[in-house]
């Protein structure tokens, strides 16, 4: 498959899904909204994955082309593309669907347990998991779930983990793409200080996690092979 991606910040690329796809044998290209690239045509692409990063959905005057980038979301999903949005990209594909971004009661960053809803355990891209799983979250807003789209997880943190829309465009609130040497970087941005909180975890646990990783990373083989099969 052709698959391209949408990259905010320099630090948050495809990590461990990059590895996977060129495994696979999927042809990648990419977007760095950040350098101001031009976005492609979309019969360039089969399948678009839109990353997270550090800002909010709404800064237009700070991000211009986040006005763009959720046109071209939007395009996509009619184009019948299949489309993944990460944390900043679920939100993303949630705004471009006619939902809202607001912030979330909490902050939730670490490693913290989800569970998925009814239709999440129906849902082709969770197809084979437990019912409840730990992720890895880095985030303080949240997205409404689009008129005609179906929740798939939740969290105690965060009612709205994940939704999918026609079973062609799924947001998912959380991470699984990370290893330590991919989240690192997160520490060093100013806009990712972290302050205590009910669902903060410390940089020093976040990063010696061990058996988190491995667990995400299990997590992110099968929902990526689910969705190549959907294709």
């Amino acid at each position: 498959m052709r698959v391209h991606y949408l990259q905010h910040v320099k630090y948050e690329n495809l990590a461990n899904m990059e590895t996977w796809l060129k495994k696979r044998g999927h042809q990648l290209t990419k977007t760095l909204l950040y350098k101001n690239q031009g976005l492609p045509d979309l019969k360039l692409f089969d399948w678009l994955i839109i990353m997270g990063g550090p800002m909010n959905i709404y800064e237009h005057d700070k991000y211009p082309w986040l006005v763009m980038e959720k046109q071209f979301i939007k395009k996509s999903v009619e184009a019948g593309k299949l489309v993944l949005g990460m944390c900043l990209g679920a939100q993303l594909l949630s705004d471009s669907l006619g939902g809202k971004v607001t912030k979330n009661k909490y902050k939730e960053i670490g490693f913290f347990p989800a569970t998925l809803t009814k239709q999440g355990k129906n849902s082709a891209i969770f197809k084979g998991l437990p019912d409840e799983f730990t992720v890895m979250h880095w985030h303080g807003d949240t997205f409404s779930i689009p008129k005609g789209a179906v929740r798939l997880v939740l969290s105690k943190g965060c009612k709205n983990q994940a939704f999918s829309y026609k079973e062609r465009a799924f947001g998912l609130q959380f991470h699984f793409e990370y290893s330590p040497r991919h989240i690192s970087p997160f520490f060093k941005d100013p806009q990712n200080a972290l302050q205590p909180g009910k669902y903060v975890q410390s940089a020093d646990i976040i990063l010696k996690n061990k058996k988190g990783y491995d667990g995400i990373k299990g997590i992110m083989r099968a929902v990526l092979e689910n969705l190549e099969n959907s294709i």
